[in-house]
């Protein structure tokens, strides 16, 4: 179940990038308070799932989730520029990610 709870934490890492880049630099409103909330959401359910995981497995997990889910989004929503270099990338980090998980890293 922690798992489960990390990996929420870290979609909501993902809505919160989102909202902070839709904020503006936190000039419009509804997307600034997104981020607040999707802010206080990622980093309480981070915080629940480290009660049972690994500091180091859990933490790099939510943050892959976060980095490959905001790089996918900036590229598939946002207009991010699309490279062979950027996708190999995220690739290498979902293979550090199942790696830290495969050496052990929780219950």
């Amino acid at each position: 179940m922690a798992w489960v709870v990390i990996i929420v934490a870290g979609l909501f890492e993902v809505a919160m990038a989102y909202s902070l880049k839709l904020s503006h630099g936190f000039s419009e409103m509804l997307p600034s308070i997104g981020f607040v909330v999707f802010a206080v959401l990622s980093f309480g359910l981070l915080a629940m799932g480290l009660k049972s995981l690994e500091v180091g497995t859990a933490y790099a997990v939510w943050t892959g989730i976060g980095a490959v889910g905001t790089a996918s989004l900036g590229m598939l929503v946002l207009g991010d520029d699309v490279s062979f270099l950027k996708i190999a990338s995220i690739a290498l980090i979902l293979v550090g990610v199942v790696g830290l998980n495969l050496a052990g890293g929780g219950h």
